[in-house]
């Protein structure tokens, strides 16, 4: 890494291939985890990103640099080799990559470093949207958001610093392709998150959370099902998506 620009405000954008179909690893972490391809990619994806936090350290900037990892979807369950499951694996929550509803397809990591700016050690449970980089980084360049146009996302300081205890998002729209999947819904007075899904990928086979068959689920054709009414969710209560609410269900 060069750092020409140490000396005056920088952005970096790092897009990792890591941990990606086709696993594409360098031979050094070929077979350095105990659990296969997967693993060895999600080895040196930890490498690479040490490498890099180990640079800002060293060139004096780890104090005034702001760092923001993620992910743009969930892990991907499809991913196989033979009877082997190369894919991801997202705990509790329902569905993987290419499911624009489902919370394993659309809840990633989102991990935040600033020293001595953004506190160590918290935790914030707010619906935040990766759409929120852009007002966050315009925010910090001192600059402001253009006033002509709707910008979706919101700044992520206020929450990080401990200016405000909620999002600024109340209700957020998950696509998948250009068909709308679901809807969230943030009821600020009480913190509960609703959900409500219009269209789900046929999951196959049947109880499996996945498209094994397919490859990856579809975003629209025979391989949806569309619901009316929607299938419901209190995401508060229920963050695995099991037990859809009643349809006449009111907000507490």
């Amino acid at each position: 890494f060069d750092f020409r620009n140490k000396h005056r405000p920088f952005l970096l954008f790092v897009s990792l291939l890591h941990v990606h179909t086709p696993l594409i690893t360098t031979e050094k972490f070929l077979g350095r985890s105990k659990h296969g391809l997967y693993g060895d990619n999600v080895e040196e994806m930890d490498w690479m990103v040490g490498e890099l936090l180990d640079v800002i350290s060293k060139k004096g900037l780890k104090n005034t640099t702001f760092i923001y990892f993620a992910s743009d979807h969930g892990g991907a369950l499809e991913a196989r080799s033979g009877n082997s499951q190369l894919g991801g694996w997202n705990g509790i929550y329902k569905g993987g990559k290419g499911m624009g509803g489902w919370e394993g397809g659309i809840r990633v990591p989102g991990i935040i470093r600033w020293p001595g700016v953004v506190p160590a050690d918290i935790a914030i449970d707010e619906p935040t949207s990766l759409m929120d980089i852009f007002p966050t980084v315009i925010q910090l360049a001192g600059g402001a958001v253009p006033q002509d146009r709707v910008i979706d996302g919101r700044s992520l300081l206020p929450l990080l610093q401990g200016a405000a205890q909620h999002s600024e998002h109340e209700f957020m729209f998950h696509y998948c392709g250009v068909f709308l999947h679901a809807v969230r819904w943030h009821q600020k007075d009480t913190g509960t998150v609703w959900k409500a899904h219009y269209t789900t990928p046929v999951f196959q086979p049947k109880d499996s959370g996945a498209c094994f068959r397919r490859r990856i689920c579809p975003c629209f054709g025979d391989g949806t099902t569309h619901h009316d009414p929607p299938l419901l969710f209190d995401l508060s209560q229920d963050p695995s998506e099991a037990n859809p609410l009643p349809v006449d269900a009111e907000p507490m």
